[in-house]
């Protein structure tokens, strides 16, 4: 047994990519989070731009699902009126993804563990166990 103990990560915030954070919401379809850029002592950053998200949830058969994604938008009103545009698009990036990794489970291969006896569980007088692993 070994002593090491597992490299915890580190816990610093980069003083370079700070923002305060408001949140708008009409508390029945979703919510934009603007985040204004500031400096380490709390002061506006006018150099970097100012950042809205997105959230909203639609509701599926297996629960809630959460939709995050980015308004690229100069101000407030412009980013309400992307904000249906926007989850709409992300709605369908995460049914897309979520049908690829259906594609992805559904085509996995059975395959026999190595060493075991027959094809598919033991065979005659075999060893085998016959262990099926996912791949």
């Amino acid at each position: 047994m070994s002593n090491q103990t597992p490299e915890m990560p580190e816990f610093k915030l980069d003083a370079n990519d700070l923002y305060t954070e408001e949140v708008f919401t009409d508390r029945r379809v979703g919510s934009i989070r603007r985040l204004q850029p500031v400096s380490a002592d709390g002061q506006p950053d006018s150099g970097r731009p100012v950042l809205y998200i997105g959230q909203t949830q639609i509701l599926t058969p297996m629960g809630a699902l959460s939709l995050t994604f980015e308004i690229a938008a100069s101000s407030l009103s412009e980013a309400l009126e992307q904000f249906p545009a926007q989850a709409q698009q992300a709605l369908e990036e995460t049914a897309r993804e979520l049908q690829e990794m259906r594609r992805e489970q559904a085509s996995s291969i059975v395959v026999p563990e190595p060493g075991a006896a027959g094809g598919l569980g033991g065979g005659l007088g075999g060893a085998g166990g016959g262990r099926i692993q996912l791949r």
